[in-house]
């Protein structure tokens, strides 16, 4: 799920069809959570039925939340201006159809070119949902308004892999997996019906202007780093690959320099400049990119692992990956007993110790067995790693937005977001590049996998380290994700 600041809300008239509109808000939830999370899963029989090279594994979750990311900066704002409900039916009715050209795609690029626009238009829904709530429900009730995402993530979560898993290998109608993006259809259409009947108008007066330049410069750069990253690999990494790269850090400066000029002739920045001036902040990204990097790119990686090194079907690969779903609701429902606001950053580090423990046993299990390990010998290695990622994503906005002043929360949420898909994006390009390299280089499945768990170890001591950089507790007045 995308997080957004709750900023200290006003009292407003409660919308007398509330709840209806927030069930329709959370099927919004649910299409975006699992096309998220069922491309790992799918990949490989994507890949040999459709045809494609191993690039195309990667682009399915890497155009997915690259463009996500991108959107996400300005999406919200789009609602401000043109009003909450539009957009909303409007990205609704985008990712729907956008569904449709993933389920009936006869070709690699029709298939990414879709996943693409599913993230562009998940990226203008998204947003409205959280704003709309924040207007529709007084302020009494709207923990638990908010509260009512934590089951819905949490069964997308756990479910996701499984399910897509499972409509691979029923083979409905003869889709095979593209029943994974044709379910999305009657949830879609009928989350765009309900949302034109029930869901409240809403439009700010003040709205700001959109900063499409800074859009075109922020897309540019984040292209141009990601692109050579997937795709170097297979063309033998040829010099532009490097220029673009290098182009990317440069054009992230021009980005930089351009909206400090915008903020200081007094027109709205697409991210307030002074954000970066604030080192709990700036540690704060650096941090959750490199934290989502490695969740995301450990995500792929090892539904590659269990399918083609192991055998295992769809469904199974879906299933063992079970344990670490459920050690993360156990460390979230911990972190949510109290331990978030009693430890504070001390339950992020304790978190990611945790995930790193889990990361380093699993990386000794495979070392052990080899290819004739079963889903119950990677079970402790996997649990662990899904309790420390409850435990250090429960309290990880809040810390991080407790960094920026309360005027600030909701570009610095809008930012925070979009580097923890822009994170997703990198993890899926650098782990998954790393991994079909040492395959392409003879190594063997378990040893790839071995290696690719180690650098997520890595990433998860760099997280460890610049948590030091973030506050000690997150705000007690809400301004947190």
């Amino acid at each position: 799920m995308s997080a957004t600041a709750l900023t200290a809300p006003t009292e407003v008239q409660p919308y007398r069809r509330r709840w209806i509109a927030l069930f329709v808000i959370l099927a919004a939830e649910v299409m975006d959570l699992l096309d998220a999370l069922v491309t790992a899963i799918a990949a490989p029989t994507i890949q040999r039925e459709l045809g494609g090279s191993d690039s195309l594994v990667q682009w399915l979750g890497a155009g997915y939340t690259l463009a996500m990311a991108v959107g996400l900066i300005t999406g919200g704002r789009l609602g401000d201006l043109y009003g909450r409900k539009r957009m909303f039916v409007i990205g609704a009715l985008g990712f729907t159809a956008a569904s449709l050209v993933c389920g009936v795609s006869v070709s690699p690029e029709m298939l990414i070119a879709g996943r693409v626009l599913q993230g562009l238009f998940g990226a203008v829904m998204i947003p409205q949902g959280l704003g709309l709530i924040k207007e529709m429900f007084p302020p009494q009730e709207l923990g638990k308004a908010f509260g009512m995402f934590g089951p819905v993530m949490t069964i997308s979560s756990v479910g996701g892999p499984v399910l897509a898993g499972w409509l691979v290998d029923a083979d409905f109608f003869g889709t095979g997996w593209r029943m994974i993006f044709l379910i999305n259809l009657p949830i879609g259409l009928a989350a765009v019906l309900a949302a034109m009947r029930f869901l409240p108008e809403h439009r700010l007066s003040n709205a700001t202007r959109l900063d499409l330049v800074g859009v075109l410069l922020v897309s540019v750069a984040a292209f141009l780093l990601v692109f050579p990253l997937i795709q170097g690999r297979e063309l033998g990494w040829p010099a532009w690959t490097f220029v673009s790269m290098a182009a990317s850090i440069a054009v992230f400066a021009v980005f930089g320099r351009y909206e400090s000029r915008r903020a200081a002739s007094g027109r709205d920045p697409l991210i307030t400049p002074g954000l970066f001036r604030k080192r709990a902040f700036t540690g704060g990204l650096v941090a959750g990119l490199a934290f989502f990097s490695g969740l995301m790119g450990f995500g792929l990686v090892f539904s590659l692992y269990t399918q083609l090194g192991l055998g295992f079907t769809p469904l199974q690969a879906g299933l063992v990956g079970l344990p670490q779903a459920l050690g993360g609701v156990v460390g979230f429902g911990l972190a949510m007993s109290g331990l978030q606001e009693k430890l504070g950053r001390g339950l992020l580090q304790i978190g990611t110790g945790i995930m790193a423990a889990g990361a380093a046993v699993l990386a000794l299990t495979i070392h052990q067995a080899g290819l004739d390990v079963s889903a119950w010998q990677l079970s402790p290695g996997l649990t662990l790693v899904g309790v420390g990622m409850g435990l250090t994503m429960a309290p990880f906005f809040d810390i991080v937005l407790a960094g920026v002043e309360p005027h600030e929360s909701g570009s610095a949420s809008g930012t925070l977001t979009a580097v923890q898909q822009l994170g997703g994006a990198l993890g899926t390009a650098i782990l998954g590049t790393l991994f079909f390299n040492l395959l392409a280089d003879k190594w063997a499945f378990g040893a790839s996998m071995q290696v690719t768990v180690w650098v997520e170890v890595g990433l998860l001591a760099l997280t460890f380290a610049l948590s030091y950089l973030l506050p000690r507790r997150a705000r007690p007045d809400g301004h947190g994700a």
